[in-house]
């Protein structure tokens, strides 16, 4: 490993992106010192209100992160390390901005529950997806959280209880990945998504992932409520709102204020 273990990329070129890298190649294994700082680095971004997209990726080219350092499973060390995974993860999870997790390789245990906090997944052909936590005589919290609902408590338990690994393709099947894509273009994938969602106005893509928090936390009912607020009383004040409306009309490219 050369550096500090938690990489924070924020380019002149284009600011309204964050790239956080694992950095504790081969296997970006975190420990409870890596999963510390990569908590402070994703809350210090939630100050940015200009911040549209956030990039959550691993050094080296045999994974994302194959999970959480099993030295740290220990009786002395065990609280510590959930506390401070599950902060991250709700960092991660409160963010404004896009999170979008650049899976290849290994992406296991905790590494998996980082990719399923994100709210995009783009995965590479050869990602390997599981959570093996059973091997330890443990289970994984937050997976056993997240995954439910997008599996149905059936194949959560099956993962969860077997242990058993997912290629890229039953992991896009089942709904974990967003996008799979071949060997070698993941960049290239990752450089397109991140260049058409800056196209667009960042106080409306943040407005967006926040209606669909609420389509995925509250009952329907409460859900259309809070979107329906959301419309009127955020966005429907936005300049940007007003600028889409007139280059439709006027048969041009809007140009965004970003307010």
């Amino acid at each position: 490993m050369t550096g500090p273990a938690i990489l924070l990329e924020r380019s002149p070129q284009s600011p309204r992106t964050a790239t956080i890298t694992l950095n504790r190649p081969p296997l970006n294994i975190l420990d409870i010192p890596t999963i510390t700082l990569l908590g402070e680095t994703v809350a210090g971004l939630a100050a940015d209100p200009d911040l549209q997209v956030v990039v959550l990726r691993g050094a080296g080219d045999r994974a994302f992160s194959a999970g959480v350092a099993v030295q740290d499973h220990t009786p002395d060390k065990v609280v510590e390390m959930l506390e401070t995974l599950h902060a991250a993860i709700r960092h991660l999870r409160d963010l404004d901005a896009i999170t979008v997790a650049a899976v290849h390789g290994h992406c296991l245990g905790g590494g998996m529950e980082l990719a399923l906090a994100c709210d995009l997944v783009i995965a590479e052909d050869g990602a390997r997806f599981g959570q093996p936590e059973i091997e330890l005589g443990c289970f994984a919290p937050v997976a056993a959280v997240l995954l439910p609902p997008r599996l149905g408590p059936g194949r959560t338990l099956d993962l969860l209880l077997t242990g058993r690994t997912l290629d890229s393709e039953e992991a896009e099947r089942l709904g974990l990945v967003t996008r799979r894509v071949p060997v070698g273009s993941l960049d290239g994938t990752i450089a397109s998504l991140l260049a058409g969602i800056t196209a667009r106005s960042t106080p409306v893509t943040r407005l967006t992932k926040k209606a669909v928090r609420a389509g995925r936390d509250l009952p329907f009912s409460a859900a259309l409520t809070e979107s329906e607020r959301i419309y009127k009383e955020e966005l429907l004040p936005l300049e940007d709102l007003e600028e889409g409306v007139a280059a439709f009309l006027e048969k041009r490219r809007p140009v965004w204020r970003h307010r």
